[in-house]
């Protein structure tokens, strides 16, 4: 018998609510009410049934991480997801910054480069 393996992106809604609830260890009226207060957005399929991906699953385990370890309430979750969203970014728009910052370098390389060899040294006409 042969089988077929499937890649699944991480980011894929392929759990219902009842899995996924299973999967956090939680139960799938917390997961309802966390999609209401937009802690969470999982996926819709054709018929309208919440498809949460592995990365939604990974997301309920730090909301959880965050309620009982650490003791924040909801409000304080959703302040600490917002400045971890803006914190990635302003890592990506630094990176986009970087990377031209050193394009910028290279090409002001290449220009002095280019002016060491087409400047010549001018010398009088001997009478």
């Amino acid at each position: 018998m042969r089988t077929t393996r499937i890649e699944v992106s991480s980011s894929r809604g392929v759990f219902m609510i009842s899995v996924a609830a299973e999967l956090a260890d939680m139960h799938p009226q917390t997961l309802r009410m966390y999609e209401q207060r937009g802690l969470i957005q999982p996926k819709r399929s054709p018929r309208g049934t919440r498809l949460y991906s592995q990365d939604d699953v990974e997301r309920l385990r730090r909301i959880q991480e965050m309620t009982a370890s650490l003791g924040l309430n909801l409000a304080g979750v959703e302040r600490v997801l917002e400045l971890e969203e803006r914190l990635e970014q302003l890592e990506r728009r630094y990176t986009a910054v970087e990377r031209r910052r050193l394009e910028l370098e290279a090409e002001v390389q290449r220009m002095r480069d280019d002016s060491r060899t087409q400047i010549v040294r001018w010398e009088p006409p001997q009478a």
